[in-house]
């Protein structure tokens, strides 16, 4: 069977809006399945496969199940802090360069 991407979103501002959050669900073999956003923030994903998970904490939404990739697009800030977490939890991790 193939293997599935399915990626966690820890941020929602405007990249993973229009970039991110579309392309990563038309891409074969890829699905949001969770999206983490501290201050409440909605990303559609409508044109997705399924409506994905909402989370307000990282931890959470890492230690999902289901998610088996962390797409991080926080302030560069954030980005080690998400990305050893994730990896702690031994999921690969996708950090967003703005």
């Amino acid at each position: 069977s193939e293997r599935i991407i399915k990626w966690g979103f820890i941020g929602c501002g405007e990249v993973t809006k229009y970039k991110s959050g579309p392309a990563f669900q038309k891409i074969e073999n890829s699905e949001v399945v969770a999206v983490m956003s501290r201050n409440g923030d909605k990303l559609d994903l409508r044109q997705g496969k399924r409506d994905p998970k909402w989370y307000d904490d990282a931890q959470e939404l890492i230690d999902e199940k289901e998610v088996n990739a962390v797409y991080i697009a926080t302030p560069p800030s954030s980005h080690a802090t998400y990305a050893i977490m994730s990896m702690k939890a031994g999921k690969p991790v996708y950090i967003e360069n703005t």
